[in-house]
């Protein structure tokens, strides 16, 4: 707001007016009455001036305002404009200023990227020199892990074909011990059986010696019964004489059931004790190529 001249009062005007020094001489007094008439006009002239000072001061004051609120809009909508435009160049040069950073960090990154794929960068050597001890180290680790692990497999391969051979030895000879007892009892049955073919002749002639004594008897009913004198390997029983021929029928039934099974059986350790033999032969046969592959 452009500063406003300050009014001069009308004493001080009339202060500098009076200011020149006047000669007091009798000659002049007329002369100082006539400036007093005078200084008079001019006071009577000052008030009423200064009273049309007065009025005309609100009005001036009232045109000073509106010029000033005039003013005042102009010059906010004047500086509202400046700071507009002060921000859109800010705004400009900021974004310029993050484009050149962006360019500048993304070209870093290339660079470094270039250096790493190169393998130049000393940030990707330091950790891949530590990275390719560590695989040496585990490598080794693993190689030396590998071997002992092949060697339990080894040796638990072999505690395991030396338990099943073990196994197969045992169990081979219960079983052919189990064979050979029962084959055993077989011939000692089949001899036993011969045995009572042999003595069957001598009960015949035993059964005819007592069905003529019986007639005897029947003949001489007076004479005591004598005990019958057994000598040898007889069988005797307390049988009818229809039984023990039936007996003696079935007892021979057997023994011609028994004449081939005999045979059959004398045929059957002959082929088991050959198959034993080439059995455990394969056995171990089969048993080392498994070992072979396992190896």
């Amino acid at each position: 707001m452009p500063a406003q001249p300050a009014a001069r009062e009308p004493e001080e005007e009339m202060e500098t007016e009076a200011d020149p020094e006047v000669p007091q001489t009798n000659g002049e007094v007329e002369e100082e009455r006539e400036g007093g008439d005078a200084e008079e006009t001019m006071e009577e002239s000052g008030e009423e001036r200064d009273s049309d000072l007065e009025e005309s001061e609100p009005e001036e004051e009232e045109e000073e305002e509106e010029e000033s609120s005039e003013m005042d809009d102009e010059d906010c909508e004047r500086r509202r404009l400046q700071c507009l435009d002060e921000m859109s160049d800010l705004e400009k040069q900021f974004l310029e200023l993050k484009d050149k950073l962006f360019q500048e960090r993304l070209n870093q990154v290339k660079m470094k990227l270039d250096e790493v794929l190169t393998g130049k960068a000393g940030e990707y050597r330091e950790p891949l020199a530590t990275l390719q001890q560590n695989l040496q180290q585990r490598t080794q680790v693993a190689g030396v892990y590998r071997e002992l692990c092949l060697q339990v497999v080894r040796h638990k391969h072999e505690c395991e074909v030396q338990g099943a051979r073990q196994h197969l030895e045992s169990e081979r000879t219960l079983l052919f011990d189990a064979m050979k007892t029962e084959l055993l009892e077989k011939i000692h049955r089949l001899e036993e059986d011969k045995q009572s073919d042999i003595t069957s002749e001598w009960w015949n002639d035993e059964v005819r010696m007592k069905k003529c004594k019986r007639r005897s008897l029947l003949i001489r009913p007076d004479r005591k019964k004598k005990a019958a004198l057994v000598s040898g390997p007889y069988i005797v029983y307390m049988l009818r004489d229809t039984d023990i021929l039936e007996d003696w029928t079935t007892i021979k039934k057997a023994k011609a059931a028994l004449m081939p099974m005999k045979k059959k059986a004398d045929t059957f350790l002959e082929n088991l004790s050959t198959n034993f033999t080439m059995g455990g032969t394969l056995e171990r046969n089969r048993l080392r190529q498994a070992g072979a592959r396992a190896m």
